[in-house]
């Protein structure tokens, strides 16, 4: 996006004397009100100036996620995928953070980040093949700079940081034009020992990487309280790097604190902690049942701080948008997800021998005599390898 980010010159590596910054950065309240800047404990100020152009950009992604997240719920509770990982509640969190991403910056999901994935330009029926069963998921991670999902908890963190580590190496970072890695996780993952090895490792290395943690409130059925002592992003202060709370139903924030990151990423000031305070509205996926472990009060609570309404009413009070605009979004979102729905159904099923189509670039001799052994078995069988 053109917009620009304004923060003031700091000594990043030590909180400033408490009693100063707000715990949290947040530049749109809850009921819309924009913050004219805000800084975080170290000092850093931070600011948004986007056109309106870019604030209609920022609603149109988040709404249409949303929208294409509940058809592929829907989808799986009629049996068309196997499982669904909704984010919905951390639109604002994955948009603005996603938004805030160079061309050249490398991103490592988990499972959750579609918002992501649609910011980086990532055809949204990728992971539906994944989840429907029918492929591995397989986008071109060096294409996209959006690595490919990871299943196994805080994994993704390692594999981020040894990726950081080399661009370093390389002397990819120093300037305004280096480059900068991203790893998201959720507060949950913070309990791996993964991702405690990789602030360790990034710190030491001084990488270019800013972990992205969605703290989302469940770990699962855990709740925060249950996981940690201290809020989540001062542990980094631990090992040696800023750790920074934003207001993840925020999308202003969350765009302006990624964005500045990345930059003292970028510039080789090395790796940064983001805590995206934010809320899993729906389950944690589709296997899961969220009233066994939480209230409906609590999530009331948190719906009142939607971060698509809460954009919306900022834009509507503010004359950046109206009914027109607001309509035609909602139409595109609708369009989308009902075009998303009839190419899963359409989704082709593999055939058994195709397991062996992508394993080397150039082929090999040993992985011919294994196709062909496996086509001769599949053969054995009446009807064959069909």
């Amino acid at each position: 996006m053109g917009a620009t980010v304004t923060r003031a010159r700091t000594t990043r590596g030590e909180p400033a004397a408490p009693g100063g910054a707000p715990e949290m950065v947040q530049l749109l309240t809850p009921d819309g009100k924009r913050i004219d800047s805000a800084r975080d404990p170290y000092g850093t100020e931070y600011t948004v100036d986007f056109t309106d152009q870019e604030y209609h950009k920022l609603y149109h992604d988040m709404v249409v996620i949303r929208r294409l997240d509940a058809e592929a719920e829907a989808l799986q509770r009629q049996g068309e995928l196997g499982i669904w990982a909704s984010l919905r509640g951390q639109e604002a969190a994955q948009v603005g953070s996603g938004h805030a991403l160079r061309p050249q910056d490398m991103a490592f999901p988990t499972y959750r980040e579609h918002g992501v994935l649609y910011c980086r330009g990532i055809d949204p029926i990728m992971p539906l093949g994944l989840f429907r069963g029918v492929d591995q998921g397989g986008w071109d991670p060096s294409k996209f700079k959006f690595h490919m999902y990871t299943i196994v908890i805080g994994a993704q963190t390692l594999h981020a940081t040894g990726y950081a580590m080399g661009v370093a190496k390389d002397g990819k970072v120093g300037g305004d034009d280096g480059e900068a890695v991203i790893a998201y996780f959720g507060d949950g993952a913070t309990s791996q020992g993964d991702v405690n090895e990789a602030f360790v490792w990034s710190s030491v290395y001084h990488a270019p990487i800013v972990f992205f943690c969605q703290n989302n409130q469940y770990a699962i059925s855990e709740p925060i309280e249950r996981q940690t002592r201290v809020p989540l992003h001062q542990r980094a202060n631990g090992f040696g790097f800023p750790g920074i709370r934003v207001d993840g139903n925020d999308v202003l924030a969350s765009y302006a604190v990624t964005k500045a990151a990345l930059d003292q990423a970028r510039r080789g000031q090395g790796p940064t902690m983001i805590e995206a305070y934010t809320y899993r509205m729906g389950a944690h996926t589709t296997s899961d049942d969220p009233t066994r472990y939480r209230l409906a009060g609590e999530v009331e609570q948190w719906q009142a701080k939607d971060p698509i309404l809460r954009l919306r009413t900022f834009l509507a009070e503010q004359q950046i948008a109206g009914d027109d605009f607001f309509q035609q979004t909602d139409a595109e979102a609708k369009a989308a997800s009902q075009e998303l729905r009839e190419r899963v159904l359409a989704l082709p099923d593999p055939q058994p021998v195709q397991l062996f189509d992508h394993v080397y670039p150039t082929g090999s001799a040993e992985l011919d005599q294994q196709r062909a052994q496996f086509s001769a078995y599949l053969e054995s069988f009446e009807g064959g390898a069909h």
